[in-house]
């Protein structure tokens, strides 16, 4: 990860061979469809916690099954990709329209009725997906927050990030800065995608100014969902084992392109083909996976 600031001999750290994956059947289509469907229950409270803190964790939201059916099918993608990723970090967007198992958990009422709740809107469109693979070995991924990244002119975004496997520590699970209100607090540190620079300064911005970090490992089965202006990273991995995590964005029917996109935001017409900026997000792309 070139823009983390790495800490001293995380290069060097030896590889720790974890336990192997218990062999589960994958379920039949209508099995996966059924639990893909079915609503997952949370209170007020918790999503009084995810719009003060910007990000919540939820505990057996994928079936092991199911998650085992997807890790198959994300790790042949990969594989088809490794000659062109290159790298410790893979990243591959955008899988959904040529792969249908993707497209279930893409598509996934359980969880895009979850970002509906959390956000507190009553529909949510279809951002993207965003397969995610740290290899054994590959280090920090530095401190940022999605809304640098994503042209969409509203604060009701918010990303499900689900691992394929368990996460141990030295795995390298997602941590969280607590409150929605740093970035406020970090908006005079300018974002440079060049080098380790904003990494560092986020952190010494947070020690200096007390933030509470949440990082902790994820069981298995077990997901977060984080806010548009959460601040995460995510430490190295340790292991001889991949860490893959299927990531997939939502945000509020009726939002629009930004009205002046810029170099961070990347190639956005890819996900939201057709429309300029300032026009509503309305494209067989980013279809309404929830309605109340």
């Amino acid at each position: 990860m070139s823009l983390a600031e790495n800490e001293a001999g995380d290069a060097e750290a030896q590889l720790e061979e974890l336990p192997p994956a218990a062999i589960i059947d994958f379920p039949t289509a209508d099995e996966l469809s059924e639990h893909l469907e079915a609503p997952y229950t949370i209170d007020q409270d918790q999503i009084d916690a995810f719009q003060r803190d910007g990000f919540i964790k939820l505990k057996e939201l994928i079936s092991p099954a199911a998650l085992g059916l997807l890790r198959s099918e994300m790790s042949q993608l990969f594989k088809q990709a490794e000659s062109k990723l290159g790298s410790r970090f893979g990243s591959l967007e955008m899988m959904w329209p040529g792969n249908a198992v993707l497209k279930q958990f893409v598509f996934s009422r359980r969880l895009a009725r979850l970002a509906a709740e959390l956000l507190g809107v009553p529909r949510v469109r279809l951002y993207h997906d965003n397969a995610l693979s740290k290899q054994p070995g590959c280090g920090r991924t530095p401190w940022h927050y999605d809304g640098h990244h994503f042209p969409i002119a509203t604060r009701d975004v918010c990303t499900v990030w689900l691992p394929l496997q368990a996460i141990p520590d030295n795995m390298g699970p997602l941590g969280f800065a607590r409150g929605l209100h740093l970035v406020d607090m970090v908006k005079n540190i300018p974002f440079n995608k060049f080098d380790t620079s904003y990494d560092q300064k986020i952190m010494e911005k947070f020690r200096a100014e007390g933030v509470d970090v949440e990082s902790g490992p994820f069981d298995l089965g077990e997901a977060s969902f984080h806010h548009n202006f959460c601040f995460h990273t995510a430490g190295p991995n340790h292991t001889t084992t991949q860490r893959m995590v299927l990531a997939t964005t939502y945000f509020a029917d009726g939002a629009r392109v930004i009205d002046a996109p810029h170099m961070v935001n990347g190639d956005w017409r890819q996900f939201m083909p057709g429309i300029e900026p300032g026009d509503v997000i309305d494209t067989e792309l980013n279809p309404i996976l929830y309605s109340s």
